[in-house]
């Protein structure tokens, strides 16, 4: 039995990359139906947050290092992106859908503006960008590989919703965020650049592609 330990062999962290970013994903697609979507997202951010524990140099101080405001360009151009790429796919493949949200579900909206942030996005991040960049980053010849990586890991983190759209545009946004994240090692400003995605995401109208009850 592999025990894992605070040096662990790159033979054993690849083996855990495989299981969490590969492994994890296609075990929530093949039994998709059958378990709790944000069950499953937390109990893997209790395993990132153990094995961010066991690694040689993090520190709990490490999840609330900036920058965040000090970046409000970066953050104002990926929100103006963002909004903009929303709308050219709301307007191209559910047009009727176009602040639909906002406009007839304001209740549920304002739920889901709240909670996306805390409940989705925040223990994405400390799998996605901590745990990825701090425990696994190495294993990759360079930040840009791994920046890469992030990104098509991200992208197959949502395979279980089992469209394009949704598994084309994470994959773009996570390796966004991975270069955000890595600028100044801040899961703070990748968390607040997801936020606004995924917020912008169900305001704009593209929540059905992103909704995993609306699967299948």
């Amino acid at each position: 039995m592999t025990v894992l330990t605070a040096n662990p062999s790159r033979i054993q962290l690849w083996a855990e990359f495989a299981a969490l970013f590969i492994g994890v994903p296609l075990l929530m697609v093949a039994f998709f139906g059958q378990y709790s979507l944000f069950s499953i997202v937390w109990v893997l951010a209790g395993v990132a947050l153990i094995l961010l524990i066991l690694t040689s140099g993090w520190s709990w101080s490490s999840l609330l290092k900036g920058p965040v405001l000090g970046e409000w360009k970066l953050i104002l151009i990926f929100a103006l992106g963002t909004a903009a790429v929303c709308t050219a796919f709301v307007f191209t493949l559910v047009p009727d859908r176009f602040l639909d949200m906002p406009q007839n579900r304001t209740a549920l909206w304002i739920i889901i503006m709240t909670a996306y942030p805390l409940l989705s996005a925040l223990p994405q991040e400390l799998i996605y960008r901590s745990l990825f960049f701090e425990r696994y980053g190495d294993l990759f010849p360079n930040a840009q590989m791994a920046i890469i990586a992030n990104g098509l890991a991200f992208g197959i983190g949502h395979l279980f919703y089992m469209n394009t759209v949704t598994i084309a545009m994470t994959a773009i946004g996570g390796a966004v965020m991975g270069w955000a994240y890595m600028r100044g090692r801040s899961m703070l400003l990748a968390w607040v650049l997801h936020a606004i995605a995924g917020n912008l995401i169900f305001t704009l109208g593209l929540g059905l592609f992103f909704y995993h009850g609306a699967v299948g």
